[in-house]
């Protein structure tokens, strides 16, 4: 049995083989024999007629650059945005410097995530806390054998923040009336495994919030919330 036999391929595909082999290991052939070259012709990508090599080289070459172009457009559009994002955090973290007290910051966290972030749905809970403010529609406190809570475990016990759809009775629990047009939410534990509490920002936008966008701005404006928090107690 030959080798093409026991490899299971016809003389075509054999002979095949042996001109790919040989024109690698002889990249100056077409150099040395470009009158050939000239005589090659290939079916056009976009139509029945015919291109030289030369030709489809060069349209090989538009396109690969043309796909270069638009990873890097895509790059660039992630930078703007990472760039955006950086200048929110900076500024929300600067509003929370300025908080005198721990009712301070909590209007300062709901204004900035109204003012920079856009988020006009937000809700913040914190848990085992004696409420030393007025309860008002972004915070809320509770116990933490709260019933409430028991839907969140998952959550708290992964200690990071998730995007996407939320059952409906975390939304309806969170967002009130303003359920039912929440089309997307993004759910952020506050200090190790919530134990501070949790933040839940909602949008109309089913897109605004999925699975699959990164969380690590969240992760750090948790951290930011839990330690103004904790440093505004008692002032």
């Amino acid at each position: 049995m030959t080798t093409r036999e026991a490899r299971g391929l016809s003389a075509t595909e054999t002979e095949e083989e042996n001109i790919t082999a040989y024109l690698q290991q002889n990249p100056d052939f077409f150099e040395r024999h470009q009158t050939l070259l000239t005589r090659l012709r290939l079916p056009h990508v976009r139509g029945g007629s015919t291109i030289s090599l030369v030709e489809r080289q060069i349209e090989v070459l538009r396109e690969k650059h043309a796909s270069l172009e638009g990873k890097l457009a895509e790059f660039v559009q992630v930078a703007r945005g990472n760039d955006a994002i950086s200048e929110k955090l900076h500024r929300f973290t600067r509003r929370l410097l300025g908080a005198g007290s721990r009712a301070e910051a909590i209007a300062r966290i709901e204004a900035s995530l109204r003012e920079d972030f856009d988020a006009f749905h937000s809700v913040l809970v914190l848990i085992g806390e004696q409420a030393d403010f007025t309860p008002q529609r972004f915070v809320r406190t509770l116990r933490a054998d709260d019933v409430n809570l028991k839907s969140f475990e998952t959550l708290f016990s992964s200690g990071k923040p998730r995007c996407g759809q939320a059952r409906d009775s975390q939304r309806e629990f969170l967002f009130g009336s303003d359920a039912n047009d929440i089309g997307s939410v993004a759910l952020v534990p506050l200090g190790e495994k919530g134990t501070v509490g949790l933040l839940a920002l909602g949008s109309t936008d089913r897109d605004r919030f999925h699975p699959g966008m990164s969380t690590e701005f969240l992760a750090r404006m948790a951290d930011l919330i839990a330690d103004s928090l904790g440093a505004s107690r008692g002032r």
